[in-house]
Order: C-alpha cells, then sequence, then structure tokens
C-alpha cells in the first residue's frame, strides 16, 4: 500500500462543503467501515477517527483528552434502544453504546489540491498551513486507525477517501492499492465491545447532554462523561470499573492542553462552514501560530 498525501487532507478534513457528491455523506468512521450502515451517528462529523480504549487512556495519560469526543447512534430497525432527550440510541442492556474520536474544529484549510483556503471542520491534529499531522509518528497518540489508513477500506473493497479525492479531481493519491499483511483487526466487529465500542453505564445522567451532542453544541463536560466511562471499560464486555470512570472523568475535566484551547479559539474564529476563509496566507500563518504552535503544539514531521 502506498499513498500520496502531500496537499491532500482528505482523511482529515470534512470537504462535502467543497465537493459534497464525491466527498463521504453523513457522519462516517474512519477505518474500514461504519459499525453498521443501518445505524447512523447522531452527529454529522465526516471521518471520525474511532480510537480504542488503550489510547483514549493514553490521551489522558498525556494531558490532551481534551481534544477527544464521543459519538453516539442512531438504532437500526431490530436494534435495542434507549430514549434520551426525546432521541432514540442504539443501546446494549439499556445502555447507549458509544465510541470516542478526535474532535474537528473548524480551521482555515486548502485541502484535497485546492487553492480557495476555507472554513472547514478539520482534525484538531492538523496543521492548516502544511497539511500534515502533528502526531504523526507519536507512539502513544497517533490512532491505529490513522496509521493504517486504508488498509481496511481495501481489504473490505470499500471506497477509500483516497479514491474520492482523486475522482474530484484532487491528483492520484492511491498509489498502491495491495493490503499489507499485517494489518490489526479492524475497529468494529464482535471483539470491539469494551475496546472500541463503550457502552455508558448511567443513560439518566445524560438527560439535556444527548440533546446537545445531537446538535453539534456539546460542553466539555459532556464529552468529559464518554470518556470517562471508555477508560472506565473492560475490554470484551459491558461492565464499568465506577471508581476508573469517575476518577477518569474528573482528570479530563482537569485537562487544559494546547489542542483543548485551540478548539475553543478556532470555533470562536470561524465563518460559516464552507465559506471562504477572508484571511491573507500571512494572516493565517500568524493566526496557526498564535493559536497552535506558541500555545505548546508539536511541529509536523516534512513530507519524505
Amino acid at each position: 500500500m502506498k499513498l500520496r498525501c502531500a496537499g491532500c487532507a482528505g482523511c482529515c478534513v470534512d470537504w462535502r462543503p467543497i465537493a459534497p457528491d464525491a466527498s463521504e455523506t453523513r457522519g462516517s468512521n474512519v477505518g474500514g467501515r461504519r459499525p453498521d450502515d443501518r445505524r447512523p451517528p447522531l452527529d454529522d462529523v465526516a471521518n471520525l477517527a474511532p480510537l480504542t480504549r488503550d489510547e483514549v487512556v493514553r490521551y489522558l495519560d498525556r494531558g490532551v483528552a481534551d481534544a477527544l469526543i464521543p459519538r453516539l447512534f442512531e438504532p437500526a430497525e431490530r436494534d435495542e434502544v434507549v430514549t434520551i432527550d426525546g432521541v432514540a440510541l442504539a443501546a446494549v442492556d439499556g445502555r447507549p453504546v458509544f465510541m470516542i474520536g478526535l474532535y474537528k474544529p473548524p480551521k482555515p484549510v486548502a485541502p484535497v489540491g485546492t487553492e480557495t483556503v476555507r472554513w472547514l471542520d478539520t482534525c484538531v491534529f492538523l496543521d492548516p498551513t502544511t497539511l500534515q499531522c502533528r502526531i504523526h509518528g507519536d507512539e502513544d497518540l497517533y490512532p491505529r486507525t490513522c496509521a493504517t489508513y486504508p488498509a481496511h477500506n481495501l481489504a473490505l473493497d470499500a471506497e477509500t477517501e483516497c479514491e474520492r479525492v482523486e475522482a474530484a479531481g484532487g491528483g492520484e493519491r492511491l498509489l498502491d492499492p495491495n493490503v499489507p499483511d499485517d494489518i490489526p483487526p479492524p475497529a468494529f466487529g464482535p471483539h470491539a465491545l469494551g475496546a472500541t465500542i463503550f457502552a455508558y453505564p448511567d443513560p439518566d445522567d445524560l438527560a439535556g447532554v444527548v440533546d446537545r451532542l445531537r446538535r453539534g453544541e456539546s460542553t466539555f463536560d459532556d464529552r468529559a462523561r464518554f470518556i470517562g466511562a471508555a477508560v472506565g471499560s473492560r475490554p470484551g464486555s459491558l461492565s464499568v470499573d465506577r471508581d476508573r470512570m469517575g476518577a477518569a472523568h474528573e482528570r479530563v475535566r482537569g485537562a487544559d492542553s494546547w489542542a483543548g484551547r485551540a478548539i475553543r479559539s478556532w470555533t470562536e474564529r470561524a465563518g460559516k462552514r464552507g465559506e471562504p476563509a477572508a484571511v491573507a496566507d500571512t494572516e493565517r500563518d500568524a493566526l496557526v501560530g498564535e493559536l497552535e504552535d506558541e500555545a505548546g503544539a508539536p511541529g509536523t514531521p516534512g513530507w519524505q
């Protein structure tokens, strides 16, 4: 498998406003396939990269858990359902199921071979100027899903974001489609419960939270609840260690990383989704420097 990623970031940016017919439709996951195409996510975030429980723990330990966001799902026809805030959610044993991914605040970017800088929802760790990942190569933080993309898509004969970019005129991206022999299991499947897919143990505590998540207006504490539950989960089961969950919740609430601050700052400055960013290149560079680099963001590795 060989990719040409320079100048693309198609899997890191929600580029639907640029080419709605070519890019992925409603909220999707990076990493092979959705948990089930019949279970649309509650949110509208494109290409959300699912994290494993161990990865969530590492984010917590590194003090950047404020860069994470939960995703809940609408139920399929025969799913168990729990209703919160008037919203029907896919559930197991009365507990809404969810996953944890990387937050995508709006940033001024020009992805997939385009030239116009626009406000597009972008992975918190993507440098808007170089279109490079700031945590690429970080053994603790770089998600396995991102490191192996799009191997699972290719193995499942599912369309890749690389191919969507190519179809939209973004240049050749998927140079070698041969699947590596050593790819790990996909993020979703029978093994995923408690490892990538979690179940929130106290649905009554989510009154108001679900509605805010649905509207894309979740608070930091809303997100911290789910991150805590993921950390407290046990792989292969529905059980949640309440003490570990509570301790993790409090630790997340205390997080104040450059990434969390950048999420708030970019969101406050952003224009409407998809509209051109009215900033010159030098102004954008200065803004990225202020909100990310000078705030403590790691540098980018450069293209090899």
